[in-house]
């Protein structure tokens, strides 16, 4: 049995080279990334997230991992899937509710039954296709990694003290781990938000658009790792992600809050897989302030 561990990734340095952007183009990208955020978040369809069950991901890190694909790429191919089998539901919907208005009946138990048989082909697909957009066409499909690895530009180039390569070293690992636990987190941030235990259906579903913020999650991150690594630097971190995204210092805390309730408390396989050294680090997380 080959060692997963020692696989190197065939495609590029895992750690990018911080610091060789140019300003104008870490703004341009960075108003890219933040519209395209918006647009998403302004059109979420009711099943936006469901393809990223924490079983599905697992499942997409496994294969990544065997296949060598580098960090890109794995999360490419987890948001392929989601995109593809999201715009897939919405049109198999319309189209049963439109046999349903011309009399012939629901036909969703087989539309169920056609995904259902297709969908590790679809998965294996996206895993491939991301692997191919990696190595051959230099395309990128939005991630949280992007947002992550931007906004760790902009804050070297604002002078916030960064130790570059650690800071994106566990970023990985806690963004892995928050796709891996992304229900736990989420339902903890939502009942600090509204400071209730037992959210409405109502609150549920307005909150979709608090789970699919890939800008608001990179700032979690990144919140999360600076404190876990150096939390002298913490609220200086926190304070210049508020500056350049407008998310408030508070929301970011609570999203890190809720991110480290789960690291503290992991205990299933799922929930440990590659937060190691995440793991390693939990007799120096203490509340954050």
């Amino acid at each position: 049995m080959g060692s997963r561990a020692q696989a190197a990734p065939r495609y590029r340095d895992p750690v990018p080279a911080f610091g060789t952007a140019a300003p104008e183009a870490i703004e341009d990208a960075l108003m890219r990334l933040a519209a395209e955020n918006e647009r998403h978040l302004s059109a979420l369809p009711e099943e936006a997230g469901c393809f990223r069950e924490p079983r599905i991901v697992e499942f997409m890190f496994l294969l990544a991992d065997k296949w060598r694909l580098d960090q890109a790429a794995r999360y490419q191919a987890v948001e392929l899937l989601e995109r593809f089998m999201t715009k897939q539901v919405e049109q198999m919907s319309k189209s049963s509710r439109k046999h349903c208005e011309q009399g012939g009946g629901s036909s969703w138990s087989s539309l169920e039954h056609q995904i259902y048989n297709t969908f590790v082909l679809r998965l294996v697909s996206c895993i491939q296709l991301a692997s191919k957009l990696s190595l051959h066409y230099n395309v990128n499909v939005s991630t949280p990694l992007a947002y992550v690895e931007l906004l760790l530009e902009v804050l070297g180039y604002n002078g916030c003290f960064l130790p570059t390569k650690p800071l994106h070293q566990m970023c990985i690992e806690l963004l892995d781990f928050s796709y891996l636990s992304r229900d736990a987190i989420y339902d903890t941030l939502l009942k600090t938000t509204i400071e209730n235990s037992a959210p409405s259906k109502l609150q549920v579903a307005k909150f979709l658009t608090v789970k699919e913020d890939f800008m608001l999650l990179a700032v979690g991150i990144i919140s999360t790792s600076m404190f876990i690594l150096n939390p002298g630097h913490w609220k200086q971190v926190v304070e210049h992600l508020n500056c350049i995204t407008g998310i408030t210092s508070q929301s970011i805390r609570e999203f890190s809050n809720a991110v480290l309730k789960q690291v503290i408390g992991s205990t299933t396989p799922r929930q440990c897989y590659r937060s190691c050294g995440t793991k390693a680090l939990e007799h120096r997380i203490g509340p954050l302030q």
